[in-house]
């Protein structure tokens, strides 16, 4: 029987062992300099390219380095979309004049060939739908849909917004439209235009499509609304026809007490085309090797099995997320916890709980160890992409990091997410918040 004397002094040593953890990741982390090497190194990585190659060995190494009891690639064979040369021209005025553009992801280009078309402005799906086929055939369709300001927490206004990046082409192309030019998933008042997955119904056309930062699609909008704008689009994109083999790179630390019970800690390996990837999610890689390193610095021996995971291929196609629970229920594995930081590098302020209303409860109990480090916030359902197919598959408790998210919508999918805009104590304090959470939930457990 638990008394309250001992509830204290087991309180008192979880405080001293988080302590201990936070104090060795942000006096002697090695996840900064880690993705320094990843985004100056290997750069941006879509799944497929050569980059990714040189991700994985990368990976590997760093794993090794960590400390990890057992590390190994796990296969995956994952789509490559290629990106090649492309231009956007706009007329506004009297001349024709460059904008920032980038297609986005999956989408097919223009064969090389230029379209030079008038573009037509609508703000929503609905508009779209009340215009007569007449009016959009043949044109470029701008679908000028604001990510919404006022949500605080900018996921809920990217999930908002993002149905207009994903289908809208395939939307316009039932209308007969030649290509879609589409406002940004973007928070920042700058004019870094975003890439990001987008997909068609197989049944209609495929045709291509740009997005712009917000400020040309401020100006664009203006222009639409006094008159006739020209478009000159010209774009090689095209999705390869192979799969290429490519790889998750997974860590270990074996447990003690119950190895065969497995907690998973995981990133994605790859990144879209542009930028370092470095909040999306170099970031999440390199703290999910701080976790094997901090625990085997510190010559802590977990109950449970600790596996670090980099995933391959989140961005266009999950095939990493697939391999990792294909194969745990193939090996029939038992695994007690999957979390995932895919939400950037910034301070942690809370941890997303998706798993029973009695596993939440338990976790709420230790509410009070994270306060110290600024993490409150435990209402949320959020896991990730990557852990979801295990998730479905066995039914694995989720859990994911939850950083302050003000900031992320202005870098995420753009060139200008680079490791200079990572914080080095920002990007440790959230190592050390997922080893403590993994820590405690391999101690403690969930049940």
């Amino acid at each position: 029987m638990l008394t309250l004397g001992m509830a204290y002094t087991s309180a008192a040593q979880d405080s001293l062992l988080f302590r201990k953890i936070s104090s060795e990741i942000m006096l002697h982390g090695t996840c900064y300099d880690n993705l320094r090497v990843l985004c100056k190194t290997v750069g941006h990585r879509i799944s497929g390219s050569p980059a990714a190659a040189n991700a994985v060995l990368w990976g590997e190494k760093a794993m090794k380095a960590a400390g990890a009891d057992k590390v190994w690639l796990q296969a995956a064979d994952v789509p490559y979309w290629y990106r090649g040369k492309e231009s956007l021209y706009l007329k506004m005025g009297k001349d024709y004049k460059q904008v920032e553009a980038l297609s986005l992801g999956n989408s097919e280009g223009t064969g090389g060939k230029t379209l030079e078309l008038p573009i037509i402005m609508v703000h929503n799906y609905d508009e779209f739908k009340a215009l007569p086929e007449s009016d959009v055939k043949g044109k470029i369709v701008f679908f000028n849909y604001r990510f919404r300001q006022d949500f605080i927490f900018t996921f809920e206004g990217y999930g908002d917004a993002v149905k207009y990046r994903g289908g809208s082409p395939s939307v316009a192309a039932a209308k007969g439209a030649a290509a879609v030019i589409i406002r940004s998933m973007s928070t920042g008042e700058d004019d870094f235009p975003h890439t990001g997955a987008m997909h068609y119904i197989d049944s209609i056309k495929k045709i291509p499509e740009m997005a712009l930062g917000n400020t040309t699609s401020d100006m664009l909008e203006q222009a639409c609304m006094k008159g006739t704008v020209m478009a000159k689009m010209t774009s090689e994109c095209h999705m390869m026809p192979a799969l290429v083999r490519s790889y998750n790179v997974i860590g270990e630390i074996k447990g003690t007490e119950t190895p065969e019970r497995i907690i998973t800690v995981g990133g994605h390996l790859d990144s879209w085309d542009v930028g370092e990837g470095a909040m999306d999610d170099g970031a999440g890689c390199v703290q999910s090797i701080e976790v094997i390193r901090a625990i085997k610095a510190l010559g802590l021996t977990p109950k449970c099995t600790i596996r670090a995971v980099l995933f391959m291929n989140e961005e266009n196609g999950q095939k990493g997320g697939q391999a990792y629970a294909d194969s745990a229920l193939a090996k029939h594995e038992r695994h007690v916890l999957a979390m995932e930081s895919d939400a950037g590098g910034f301070s942690p302020r809370g941890i997303g709980l998706v798993m029973s209303q009695s596993q939440k409860d338990k976790v709420l109990t230790y509410k009070h160890l994270f306060l110290p480090y600024g993490v409150y916030d435990f209402t949320r359902e959020e896991g990730g992409s990557d852990i979801d197919p295990i998730g479905k598959k066995l039914k694995v408790p989720m859990a994911g990091l939850v950083p302050d998210t003000q900031r992320y919508f202005d870098l995420h999918h753009t060139n200008n997410d680079i490791f200079e805009n990572v914080n080095h104590r920002e990007l440790k304090l959230g190592a050390a918040v997922l080893a403590q959470f993994i820590w405690l939930v391999s101690e403690q457990g969930l049940d």
